[in-house]
């Protein structure tokens, strides 16, 4: 897999990778997640402007996943990690979040951080082996608590979620 910026032509591709992975939110009983619509093509042009928008591409070049982020309280934010599930399981999403510390060293920001939910294996489970450690309420930062009212505005909350952090 070779990580790269992606392409502006690219964005519906981001969309179709988020909806496939949804298949796992669906097994886990979580069909909410899954029939959630990945962000408009608009928005994935934003991260792709600003440069914080990368994909994992195949032999061909073809995305097979997409790590998107944003600049928050000075640290690197992962917004969306997905990977299509025909890529899952390869370190194709632990190489997106090392491309996205590597960024982040690069630009001086001490970490990278995320939202995520809590029981599901391939969320907080998997990113605490990729190096990211739960906040605690009061390590939270504005940003990272403006992006959690935001999210439970928009009923994640139904499940649990936390905030988490790796210094880069």
């Amino acid at each position: 897999m070779r990580i790269r910026a992606v392409h502006h032509g690219e964005l519906t591709a981001l969309q179709d990778i988020e909806r496939a992975a949804g298949v796992w939110f669906r097994e886990a009983g979580m069909a909410e997640i899954a029939d959630d619509e990945p962000p408009p093509v608009e928005e994935l042009a934003r991260y792709a402007r600003s440069g914080l928008a990368w994909v994992a591409a195949d032999g061909a070049g073809r995305p097979v996943a997409y790590l998107i982020a944003d600049r928050v309280d000075g640290n690197l934010h992962v917004e969306q990690v997905s990977v299509h599930p025909g890529s899952a399981r390869r370190g194709v999403g632990r190489s997106l979040l090392e491309h996205a510390a590597g960024r982040a060293r690069s630009e001086g920001a001490p970490a990278l951080t995320l939202t995520t939910f809590t029981e599901v294996p391939w969320n907080a489970p998997y990113y605490a082996r990729c190096g990211f450690r739960v906040l605690a309420e009061r390590e939270l930062t504005p940003g990272l608590r403006e992006i959690r009212r935001i999210e439970a505005a928009h009923g994640l909350d139904r499940w649990p979620r936390c905030c988490m952090r790796r210094e880069v």
